[in-house]
């Protein structure tokens, strides 16, 4: 028996506060979670600044990862035997679902943005670079680290095994929406997992759904939307992310002007700043150590990261106001002017934030990012799109919903000496509807 096939001795369990037990039987599955590129991800919270709002949200993205590979195992046990369904593809599956989220970094999409970084291409690094991951995946057969890649990237040729790991019901979202929902403390991303999974079907190229099963698919639909405005884009989490990014924009800008000198060197982030990232200096940046630079850079000499970085710390956040920019362009370069004018650098402490999310959306073809749309399997083995026999899902398919907001510290305009300027600022700020408190 090859390494592929491999079992161990006994099944070995991870207590699961989501699905009670995570279960591994297979060696190849074993050896990858013990691996250091995996056990990093313990050292990567799944909700980056969430826990400033909900403070129960400390989970990793570890955490995720198992639960994502434990609901993909189940998936694969119900498969078993039906049409449509490869068995060989089975622990291809299951690598994937594994290590999808392998290559995410510090405070992850905060961190993209701001040094121009995509954690899918480093997910595929690891996997295909010079790694223990990498090694273990080659034992299984030459080549097999390069199907595990393509199938995160949505490349491999057999879409019904990307779509167990990348579609608009997969094993990935039906994990971190109850998990952040658990840990969060809400009950908006709560839905009948058990029976979703009872009525999937392999068909083809896509995993369909038994249409009696469609009420329980339009919980998750409405979970997920819920789950979006209320905790991801909640505004004191994007609040603390805003923070967030510009103490990384004004490090690297220190770091680049050249002329400024760190009271210590920061190492960790040197091939960061100079946009010449290596996979082995991207492994070794987590968010303790992103967290000890936060901390060292209080005592910095230079005001505005010293102070920037003492807010995260401590949470004294931004307060914010509905603001639409596109609309109110005019008072939006009049506030610009005025924090010149007041001394308060407008590009870290006057800060526009917008949030947008679709819950679901159906085929358009030719789109940027083509989604492919939910499947009822009817009775008499039609295929029905779920928006044409839902009227919930309907009702939210295909229509877009952005959010923008105004980013400032109120502290600092209190503090201001009592002139037009100030008045003027107040007046603009105060005068568009409620300052929203964050605490």
């Amino acid at each position: 028996m090859g390494y592929k096939d491999e079992q161990l001795s006994e099944e070995k369990v991870f207590k699961d506060p989501v699905h009670r037990y995570v279960h591994v039987k297979d060696q190849v599955i074993w050896d990858l979670i013990a691996a250091p590129e995996f056990q990093r991800l313990r050292r990567i919270k799944q909700l980056g600044t969430t826990n400033y709002t909900f403070h129960g949200a400390e989970h990793s993205r570890f955490n995720h990862s198992l639960g994502v590979y434990e609901i993909v195992r189940r998936i694969i046990y119900n498969f078993q035997g039906r049409p449509h369904w490869n068995d060989d593809e089975r622990l291809l599956c299951l690598c994937a679902a594994l290590l999808h989220d392998l290559g995410h970094g510090p405070f992850s999409h905060s961190f993209e943005k701001v040094f121009k970084l995509d954690h899918e291409y480093f997910t595929q690094q690891i996997i295909l670079g010079d790694t223990f991951i990498n090694k273990i995946l080659e034992r299984v057969e030459e080549g097999f680290a390069q199907k595990v890649a393509d199938v995160i990237a949505k490349t491999y040729e057999d879409k019904l095994v990307v779509s167990l790991i990348s579609s608009q019901i997969d094993a990935d979202r039906m994990d971190y929406l109850q998990r952040d929902a658990y840990f969060t403390g809400v009950s908006y991303g709560h839905f009948d997992m058990e029976r979703i999974l009872r009525v999937m079907r392999p068909i083809e190229d896509q995993v369909v759904i038994k249409s009696t099963g469609m009420h329980a698919v339009e919980d998750y639909i409405m979970s997920r939307y819920q789950m979006y405005w209320q905790v991801y884009f909640h505004p004191v989490t994007r609040s603390a992310e805003v923070i967030l990014s510009k103490i990384l924009h004004r490090a690297k800008h220190l770091y680049q002007a050249g002329d400024y000198t760190f009271k210590l060197e920061p190492t960790h982030f040197l091939s960061f700043f100079s946009g010449d990232v290596k996979l082995e200096d991207y492994l070794k940046l987590d968010e303790g150590i992103v967290s000890y630079y936060f901390q060292l850079w209080q005592d910095e000499d230079d005001e505005i990261l010293s102070d920037l970085c003492e807010r995260f710390t401590n949470r004294r956040l931004f307060k914010y106001i509905e603001f639409n920019p596109n609309q109110q362009m005019k008072e939006w370069m009049e506030l610009h002017r005025l924090f010149q004018e007041a001394d308060i650098d407008p590009e870290y402490y006057l800060v526009v934030d917008s949030s947008s999310d679709l819950p679901y959306d159906f085929y358009r073809p030719g789109e940027e990012e083509e989604r492919l749309p939910i499947h009822l399997l009817m009775p008499n083995g039609e295929l029905k799109e779920l928006s044409r026999h839902s009227d919930i899902v309907e009702a939210i398919s295909g229509k877009k919903r952005t959010d923008h907001k105004l980013y400032f510290p109120k502290d600092l305009l209190e503090e201001l000496p009592d002139t037009q300027v100030k008045q003027r600022i107040k007046e603009i700020l105060y005068g568009q509807g409620e300052v929203k408190d964050v605490n």
